[in-house]
């Protein structure tokens, strides 16, 4: 170890570990949501103002079902890394491992309801 330069030891991983990693996810979700937002918009305007039965017919349709499912999981992952990082600097002990376990539960449990809830329109 005593011949590593500081630049070798701070390569690619933090103190944690998993900083790069999880800064990494976070920039390629910012990425696809970047593309994913615009196709929301356009597909969902295109719907918005319909009757139930329309907007039923219209998102039975695969890609506006698939763009508003991607939607809706590349969001609720992108806010799941961005609330984990804001919980870990501001919080620390057994107050941050119960934040970040509830958060991770509430993401979770809200993308499945989206996805299902999808699911039961496209289907």
């Amino acid at each position: 170890m005593a011949f590593l330069t500081d630049r070798k030891r701070a390569e690619g991983l933090g103190s944690a570990k998993s900083g790069t990693e999880h800064h990494w996810h976070t920039m390629v979700s910012s990425v696809a949501m970047c593309g994913l937002i615009p196709l929301f918009i356009l597909t969902f305007g295109a719907a918005y103002g319909g009757t139930y039965e329309e907007m039923l017919a219209y998102y039975s349709r695969p890609f506006p079902a698939i763009v508003a499912l991607l939607t809706l999981l590349v969001g609720w992952v992108h806010f799941r890394l961005g609330v984990q990082a804001l919980i870990e600097d501001y919080t620390g002990g057994f107050t941050r491992k119960a934040l970040v376990i509830g958060m991770a539960c509430l993401c979770y449990t809200a993308a499945a309801t989206g996805v299902f809830a999808i699911a039961r329109i496209a289907l």
